[in-house]
């Protein structure tokens, strides 16, 4: 495929809207009308919505699209599809239907749409899925993903807040994607930085969920836009504390360098200023607290695992290949959410 992408500016995760400013527009909508099915709704800030149509079975429903991160049509569309699965594995359940998410401007080619849509299509059918149509409008950039349906027992719903003291965090992707692409915007990431960086983005979290439902998981969420320290404040939901240890969390190739020569992400100051109040950083470096608030676009597994299986199934993934670490533990609440000891 020759034709490329070339408004390549920010794209993927780093596009969302900040916590912060999403947090206050959501308060302000009504609550909608209370439905006993109505299992994962709008009023939790989890991966995706979760509607019980039976004892056995329920429906797991999720979108996410962005505009492009990297140059060729092709590897954008798998890793916006990639990203926009992972919701689905985070919340135990297992993929069903897709419908595209398209759009492209008029005046550019649609050889270009196709190579996006073939990407998508393929991740689909890789995540045991059926891509079943999608909707399309006329835009002055290009924006694509999927809008998924999953299934789940109403049982075994993995959520982001029900995290216990004690409990093992494991991380099953490596950190950095935010920082490395940004490198590579301005001609500044190695060839070998940003094959790490896309193959990670186009790798589904499907294999990981599986394993983890072998094990005791009380939570679960997947590291995108908000950091990996946004989405863990969440996980706490001021339930809970947490001790992070930096030195265990797995990170990219490059990436510290990268972030000390500033390579850095608006969206990652977002995180920076929305959720620096609940952390407490220890000795740590400044790139290493960049790369904890860097947004990652189609990042891993955050899980909150029984203690007495966290180190089995850390195993087990490493074996398939995930680069999944036991990164921290939950405590009790106490003054300070998130620590982070060097």
């Amino acid at each position: 495929m020759s034709e490329k992408i070339v408004f390549c500016k920010g794209g993927g995760c780093t596009a969302k809207l900040g916590a912060g400013a999403l947090s206050r527009i959501l308060e302000m909508l009504p609550k909608s009308p209370e439905d006993k099915n109505m299992l994962v709704g709008c009023d939790s800030k989890d991966d995706a919505a979760v509607y019980r149509i039976s004892d056995e079975v329920a429906i797991v429903q999720t979108l996410d699209f962005f505009p492009p991160m990297v140059e060729d049509p092709y590897i954008f569309g798998k890793i916006a599809a990639t990203n926009a699965l992972s919701d689905i594995f985070a919340m135990g359940g297992q993929v069903k239907t897709a419908l595209n998410i398209v759009c492209f401007p008029e005046d550019m080619s649609l050889n270009v749409l196709g190579e996006i849509m073939r990407g998508g299509q393929e991740k689909v059918a890789e995540a045991g899925g059926v891509l079943a149509g999608g909707h399309s409008i006329a835009d002055d950039g290009v924006k694509y993903g999927l809008s998924v349906m999953g299934t789940v027992h109403p049982d075994k719903i993995y959520q982001n807040n029900t995290g216990r003291p004690g409990d093992v965090l494991v991380l099953t992707k490596k950190l950095g994607v935010g920082i490395i692409c940004t490198a590579n915007r301005i001609g500044e990431a190695s060839e070998k930085a940003m094959k790490e960086a896309v193959n990670s983005m186009t790798t589904l979290n499907k294999a990981a969920a599986e394993i983890s439902r072998k094990y005791e998981v009380h939570a679960c969420t997947d590291v995108t836009g908000f950091g990996f320290l946004g989405h863990l404040h969440e996980m706490m939901d001021g339930k809970n504390s947490c001790r992070i240890f930096s030195e265990k969390v797995p990170v990219m190739d490059e990436v510290m360098a990268y972030a000390d020569e500033f390579f850095l992400t608006a969206a990652a100051q977002k995180n920076r200023n929305y959720a620096e109040k609940y952390v407490e950083f220890q000795n740590c470096s400044f790139a290493m607290e960049e790369v904890l608030f860097d947004p990652q676009t189609s990042g891993g597994l955050l899980l909150a695992v029984a203690p007495d299986c966290a180190d089995a199934m850390t195993e087990e993934m490493n074996h398939q290949g995930i680069p999944a670490a036991a990164v921290g533990v939950i405590t009790e609440k106490k003054d300070t959410e998130i620590t982070v000891e060097a």
